[in-house]
């Protein structure tokens, strides 16, 4: 019979989430009223409506 204790493992935390990765649309925008985004080969425009909200076309 073996009587030795084996060490006891400590279970890590799970990693809290990382917050995302906030960006100011003025900054973005660079005072114009719209940008061109490519992503995954694709350009996209971000742009600013009339009513002051932003929409993402392709």
């Amino acid at each position: 019979m073996n009587t030795t204790q084996q060490p006891v493992r400590a279970i890590p935390a799970p990693a809290a989430p990382a917050l995302p990765l906030r960006v100011n649309s003025q900054e973005l925008l660079r005072q114009g009223k719209s940008i061109q985004i490519e992503h995954d080969g694709k350009i996209y425009e971000l742009r600013v409506t009339r009513l002051g909200k932003l929409i993402l076309t392709a």
